[in-house]
């Protein structure tokens, strides 16, 4: 089979004003090309839309593993296969991030003949949002500096600063860093550090804000630090939103691609669903629900850490009411939790496989249960599944009446996850849909904390030193008790161990650290050890891209 890139350069793609005419309803007027196969929509078309809402499909999975899962790949497979049968859907994903396009993780793009393209320009530079929320950010860091050099009237306390750098790129070495050396000139020296821009706050913000007003609201709102007196500093006492709005204006515009299909899709906002709230813009999911009759989108990483902040964080700010959820598995990462070896993975062992099958019946009852959404298991198939193990996972999800669909998305697009998309229209119209938030706002953040890893993470309890538990009380005190919490945790594991397979009971999560991010409006709980600057491996993708003869592009994925 011909690589991810080899398929998407031969895809014969519809130029993008056609596509918006013809599958949405778009006038040309409504759209601000780059190039002939993507667009930003404009947001005041966008606003004076009055159409009934679509149906809305979230697509999530179980605990992912080495061995693939196919989340992104699925809900563009699922695309696809709607509009074989006749619906009109929009796909609403996320924008890949430079770092793991070039680290380990691959792009965001999907995969094998259920892609969105152009590919090579969403997983690089694309129309250039990331750039404009990394300025937006490292502005409001240099305006700090710049404050403390001439004066400082504010009183800010340097040691109190919050606010760090982000750069889109795995750096380790700009973990921790000192800033300001070289004498008066050049500031005051103060420790500092990096973040990747998908772990923004800045990011955060523009995939929640509701428009450019809400948008610059929301930046003046970020608090960058304390005065001595502990007072909370923000970003429009340093007059710096205006500017940063400035900059974020046209990336606030959702993006428009196609599929290989011409399927049409929004990708626009990448948060990270580890340490950050990992769903695509608020704007842009609103967008296809007024441009299509189901729409689907996914949230990062598994069900625990992506679908949870899909409700109580995304769902709750922006008042969406998902219809139905698909969980994505394969049985390769099934058995994976089970104990199997990586190397392993293609020969049968139904042991491991019910043993593994664990996890994603714990992802199955907090989507079903804790959330209220009706659910279909996807298995995203591989050419080693053998019977057996596909009954075995139909047998045990028959127990909770769950319907399991295979689907082959990945080697035949939409035709081969038909089944998945008439069990998917199935459920929405069946109306069992009944979405509930996992707390209350009014709970402590301790109390919503422990919601979370008590009840979908399976743990017995939650710890934190003392500085950690005084800091949850200062927020409180300071008036930001009513926000979701926002959990930053290893993907690997319902546990914060990210080697702890299966579906792990009775472990403490401990929450390590805890930030404010008050213009997204949630607090993030730090719980593990986990990074928001990502390192690379041993073998960087990076050392495999280049540039051909003829100045194509070879060796992304």
């Amino acid at each position: 089979m011909r690589s991810d890139i080899e398929i998407a350069q031969a895809a014969q793609l519809v130029p993008i004003v056609e596509l918006a005419r013809d599958k949405l309803g778009l006038p040309a007027s409504a759209l601000s090309p780059y190039g002939h196969f993507k667009a930003k929509l404009s947001l005041d078309h966008l606003a004076s839309l009055d159409r009934p809402d679509g149906k809305l499909v979230l697509v999530t999975a179980i605990t992912p593993t080495p061995a693939g899962e196919g989340k992104t790949t699925t809900a563009v497979g699922l695309g696809d296969a709607l509009q074989r049968i006749g619906k009109r859907p929009v796909i609403a994903l996320r924008e890949p991030s430079l770092g793991p396009v070039f680290g380990m993780k691959g792009g965001a793009a999907g995969g094998g003949y259920a892609q969105v393209v152009p590919m090579e320009d969403i997983n690089l530079h694309f129309t250039g949002d990331f750039h404009a929320i990394s300025l937006a950010h490292n502005l409001l860091a240099a305006l700090i500096d710049n404050h403390l050099h001439h004066g400082n009237a504010l009183d800010l306390d340097s040691r109190r600063i919050t606010w760090r750098r982000v750069i889109d790129m795995n750096d380790r070495a700009l973990r921790d860093i000192t800033i300001g050396l070289g004498g008066a000139a050049n500031g005051f020296p103060r420790q500092d550090g990096f973040d990747i821009v998908a772990a923004s706050e800045v990011m955060a913000i523009l995939c929640l804000a509701s428009s450019l007003s809400d948008l610059k609201d929301r930046l003046g709102s970020i608090v960058v630090g304390e005065t001595r007196g502990r007072r909370p500093v923000h970003a429009r006492e340093l007059l710096a939103h205006g500017a940063m709005a400035v900059l974020l204006r046209d990336a606030l515009a959702p993006n428009l691609v196609q599929t290989l299909e011409q399927t049409p899709a929004i990708i626009h906002g990448g948060p990270f669903g580890n340490i950050a709230h990992g769903c695509n813009s608020a704007i842009g999911t609103r967008a296809a629900l007024k441009l299509g009759d189901y729409v689907v989108t996914e949230a990062g990483f598994g069900a625990d850490l992506g679908a949870e902040k899909f409700i109580d964080i995304k769902c709750r700010k922006a008042g969406l009411r998902p219809d139905c959820a698909v969980i994505v598995a394969t049985v390769r990462a099934l058995k994976y939790h089970g104990g199997v070896d990586l190397k392993a993975l293609a020969a049968e062992d139904l042991g491991a496989l019910d043993k593994g099958i664990g996890n994603l019946e714990r992802h199955l009852n907090n989507v079903r249960n804790h959330f209220g959404l009706p659910c279909v298991v996807a298995i995203n198939r591989f050419a080693q599944d053998t019977p057996n193990e596909l009954e075995l996972v139909r047998q045990r999800m028959a127990h909770h009446g769950a319907p399991v669909v295979g689907a082959e998305h990945f080697a035949r697009g939409g035709a081969g996850a038909e089944d998945l998309a008439r069990t998917v229209v199935a459920l929405v119209e069946s109306g069992a849909a009944n979405v509930r938030y996992l707390y209350d706002n009014a709970e402590p953040l301790w109390q919503k904390m422990k919601a979370i890893a008590t009840k979908l993470y399976g743990a017995s309890e939650i710890t934190a030193d003392t500085k950690v538990r005084a800091k949850i009380k200062r927020l409180e005190e300071q008036g930001f008790g009513r926000y979701p919490v926002c959990v930053a945790k290893t993907q690997y594991s319902f546990s914060t161990d990210p080697l702890l397979r299966g579906a792990p009971s009775g472990h403490v999560v401990n929450v390590r650290d805890v930030r404010l991010a008050a213009g997204a409006e949630f607090v993030v709980m730090v719980c593990g050890d986990i990074m928001t600057m990502p390192g690379l491996p041993a073998e960087p993708s990076a050392t495999s891209i280049d540039l051909d003869a003829s100045g194509r592009i070879v060796g992304l994925f």
